[in-house]
Parts: C-alpha cells; structure tokens; sequence
C-alpha cells in the first residue's frame, strides 16, 4: 500500500520518517526543495535527518496519488485543506493526524473528513507520542480508529513500523475525543505548577480532568474503554507532565504571567473554547474545561481560576 504524509510540521515528518524505514513515503511539505536539498526538517525537526526512501514534494496532486494520506495539518486548519484539495482527496483513506475540537463546529477530525469528503475512508492516528521521540527511533505505541474494521486492520498492518506500535479500534468518537479533551487539560496542568501550586494540585487536576473526558464521552456514546486507553489516559499522562507538549508549555506560561508565541499551534486552546461551549449548550459539568476556556480568552486568571474550582460544592467522586 503506497503511503503519503500531508503537512510538513514536526509531527507530520516524524511519521514519514519511521514509515519510511520499511517502505517508499512521499511527504508533501511546502518547503519541499529545502528539505529535499539538506535532507533535514531544520525548521520543525531539527537534527533528524530524512531516510532515503522518504520522497519530499511541494506537488499536492503527486502526493495525493498515493493509496493511504495521513493528513497532519492542525485541526482548526483541517476543514480548509480537505475542501481545497478535496478534488484530489476524495475516495482515498484518510487518516487524520491531529487532535482537537473544530472551533466553529464542535466536530472531531474523523466527522470534519466525512462531511468533507463523503467518499473518503475516514480513519485517526491519535496517542501519547511526542515527534522527535518518533523520529529518533524511540518506541511509541498509538491508536488508529476507523469505524470500517477491515480497513482499520488493514491500516494497522501498513501503518506499524519497527518503532510505532499502532493498536486498533472503531471507537472513533472516543479516539477523537481522548485526543482533544488531553490537551485542554495539559493547559490546565501547565498552569497550576506554573503558578507554583505544586504536584498534588497537578495529580488532583489531572484526576479530574480525566473525569471530564469520560462524562463528554458518554454524552457522545463512546466506549469508555476507548478513553482508559493509549488515546485518552496514555496521551493525558504524556501531555500533562513533559515541557515537549506546547499545551503545557502553554499552561506554563499562564501560570507564571509569562507571554507565550502566539505562532506555535496550541490545539488545545480553541478545543476548550469548542467544548466549553458544546458543554454550555448540553448541560455538561465540565469545571476544568471552563477555566481553561476562560483563561485562554482572557476573562480570568489563574487565582480566578482555581478559586472557583477549589470553591465548588463539595460531592462524591
């Protein structure tokens, strides 16, 4: 089955690097003849250097012929790309390479590729993984969820490499979800220990946070399995307590007062203000998820923020 990678980013280039150690991957990146010349993604990910069977092209159409697409574009940006390139997309199996909650919609990139791109297969690649870990060889394991078994079994062989252990569901709702909600909680572990309230406030956070993703999940009737899994628990433990996640590096900031680039792509910033407002329309208790929206957006600050959770009513856990 003949791979390509959509999206340059370091994420992207991570993945055409380890599927390239078992077969030709063709990587559409738009600074394709930089990369092309010095062999190395210096911009995204600097220090690896791009195998040989791994072909850079800034040629969308010649990528896109290829039988699978990993698509890792940022989530708020997903909508656009299929719809721009959807005359050369559609029909193909799409495996999404983001996370996140679009801003506009309140859907998951799994449902964003079937709205867009109605004959696509539409599957995720979503888990606790960090790129240069993938680049450099280290082992990860991942989730790949597609609601078609056969394809998801059929991916799952292609996709595996010798350092990417890839483990299948059709639970695509629930894999979508782990993989947003995280990264909004990573924020908020970010910024209690950057506003120094220590390790226990993080675990306690954390344990909470983790609470907020199953209620979303079952108000989205996803298997709950799904999120004790690589692609809600493993990727929460990940995110929450290494300064590799731009999410908690995000949250970092925040808690210390600090500014933070408003270049870098934080996912999980326009997914708690997505969320928090699907939990607002549905009635959803989702505390850690307000407060990071409300942080994000400027309406409260950390103390603000951890007053109103730590005031709550006391109740059962």
């Amino acid at each position: 089955m003949s791979i390509a990678v959509l999206g340059a980013g370091a994420f992207g280039t991570a993945l055409a690097i380890s599927l390239a150690g078992k077969g030709a991957v063709t990587l559409w990146a738009r600074d394709a003849q930089g990369m092309g010349q010095s062999r190395e993604n210096t911009a995204r990910l600097p220090g690896c250097p791009l195998p040989e069977g791994l072909f850079v092209t800034e040629d969308l159409a010649e990528a896109a012929k290829a039988q699978t697409l990993l698509a890792a574009v940022p989530m708020q940006k997903l909508r656009g790309f299929l719809h721009d390139n959807a005359a050369a997309l559609d029909g193909k199996a799409i495996v999404a390479c983001c996370k996140g909650i679009e801003l506009n919609t309140g859907l998951g990139p799994v449902a964003v590729i079937r709205e867009v791109l109605p004959n696509a297969t539409a599957a995720i690649l979503t888990g606790p993984s960090f790129a240069a870990d993938i680049a450099r060889g280290l082992p990860t394991a991942l989730t790949l969820a597609c609601a078609d078994k056969t394809t998801c079994a059929t991916l799952q062989q292609s996709l595996t490499t010798a350092n990417l252990r890839l483990y299948r569901t059709s639970d695509t709702v629930g894999a979508e979800l782990g993989g947003a909600l995280k990264n909004v909680v990573a924020i908020a572990c970010g910024a209690a220990i950057g506003a120094g309230l220590g390790e226990s406030a993080r675990a306690a956070v954390m344990t909470r946070g983790f609470a907020e993703m199953q209620r979303l999940a079952a108000h989205h009737h996803a298997d709950p399995v799904t999120l004790a899994g690589l692609s809600g628990f493993g990727d929460l433990t990940l995110t929450c307590t290494s300064t590799q996640s731009r999410n908690y590096r995000l949250g970092l900031a925040l808690g210390r007062g600090e500014p933070f680039d408003s270049a870098t792509t934080v996912e999980g910033a326009a997914t708690a203000r997505a969320v928090d407002a699907l939990a607002h329309d549905n009635g959803l208790d989702l505390p850690i998820t307000a407060a990071v929206a409300g942080l994000v957006e400027n309406r409260l600050d950390v103390a603000s923020a951890m007053k109103a959770l730590l005031t709550r009513p006391l109740k059962e856990e």
